[in-house]
């Protein structure tokens, strides 16, 4: 517990010690001439929004777990309370390959030089910068840690569902980087819901339409894919690595194809390899047989698309019921068994989104 309290005094200190030394900096007038021209308004830029996570930190954060000193078995709630206000760093680390490329830019500058010197930092800033990022991922390791020293006593079940919230925002936040990478696609990913899962796989088609030397073809080459799996809509990428600047490579991926979840069916097995299922289309029009990497991502995706059709099933039965019961129909036929295909409603079950 105190391991966590100074390592996170010492964070705060951190992160004021960057923005009064650095961002601050840019608009002092003494150092203006250092400024490199392509530094000039792009604050934003680099420093993303750090000043949000210091005010969060600094005013909230901190002084939750100073008072949580004498009863630490009630850490864990502090964690819970405030899960909303950490999902800060998943804007923070989308914005950091954007940071890190300004970075390379004028990294060098006299102006970065000077702000270090002045702070009598041992480190220079692109280091500073990558402490968010540590931090988020080292509470859930402290949590752990705790947990260690916590079966069976008051605060456990807090401290293990905060430790898992933690596990959840990392996830959100490496999912996020993943999905700023999208290109070509047409939409607003924004309107499909949360991305629950992203990762790539081989990929074989089988489609109902085409032409049959094409289907062949597809039937036995594979594709490379990387698969987001959003609420209401599974998207199809290329994953392709990309070279900045002659540093390390960045992937994007190049949007193929997509899927209305609403649409969708999943068979779990597939004969000659345990690591497969299929996903299929408007009552298999179109099938995608994949292959994952290892039976534990096959089952992590097998359930989490079970758990998107089963909810649309539940969410559109109740929408038809509600439906039927307002209806003129149903309240002079009360004593008749309700009919969730009811014809007078404009309102149709998702029979595509099966389950097998």
């Amino acid at each position: 517990m105190n391991e966590l309290i100074e390592t996170e005094r010492l964070y705060v200190e951190e992160l004021q010690s960057i923005i009064e030394g650095y961002a601050a900096a840019l608009d002092d007038p003494e150092l203006i001439y250092l400024i490199p021209p392509s530094l000039e308004n792009k604050k934003e830029v680099l420093f993303g929004n750090l000043p949000e996570i210091y005010e969060f930190h600094q005013k909230t954060f901190l002084k939750e777990l100073a008072n949580s000193v004498e009863k630490p078995e009630l850490v864990g709630t502090c964690f819970l309370k405030r899960k909303e206000e950490l999902q800060i760093y998943e804007k923070y680390c989308q914005n950091k390959l954007r940071s890190e490329a300004l970075w390379r830019q004028c990294g060098d500058s006299m102006f970065f030089q000077e702000c270090q010197k002045r702070l009598d930092h041992k480190l220079s800033l692109d280091a500073y910068l990558l402490k968010p990022v540590q931090r988020i991922i080292k509470y859930q390791l402290m949590l752990k840690e705790m947990l260690k020293c916590s079966k069976n006593s008051e605060g456990t079940a807090e401290l293990e569902e905060a430790q898992a919230t933690m596990l959840d925002i990392i996830k959100s936040v490496n999912d996020s980087m993943h999905q700023i990478a999208i290109t070509g696609f047409e939409g607003n990913l924004n309107d499909l819901g949360k991305l629950l899962m992203q990762g790539s796989f081989n990929v074989w088609t089988d489609h109902k339409k085409g032409h049959s030397k094409v289907k062949d073809l597809a039937r036995f080459k594979p594709m490379q894919r990387h698969l987001f799996l959003y609420h209401k809509m599974l998207l199809f990428c290329k994953k392709r690595e990309e070279t900045s600047d002659g540093h390390e490579k960045s992937p994007s991926y190049s949007f193929k194809h997509s899927l209305k979840m609403s649409s969708v069916g999943i068979t779990e097995n597939v004969k000659g390899d345990i690591k497969k299922f299929e996903i299929w289309y408007n009552g298999r029009e179109e099938v995608y047989i994949v292959q994952a990497p290892s039976m534990e991502v096959k089952n992590r995706w097998v359930s989490e698309i079970r758990k998107v059709l089963t909810s649309q099933l539940e969410a559109c039965r109740g929408i038809s019921e509600q439906t039927s019961l307002n209806s003129p129909f149903m309240q002079t036929q009360s004593t008749k068994k309700l009919d969730t295909n009811y014809p007078g409603e404009n309102i149709q079950l998702p029979r595509k989104a099966k389950i097998n």
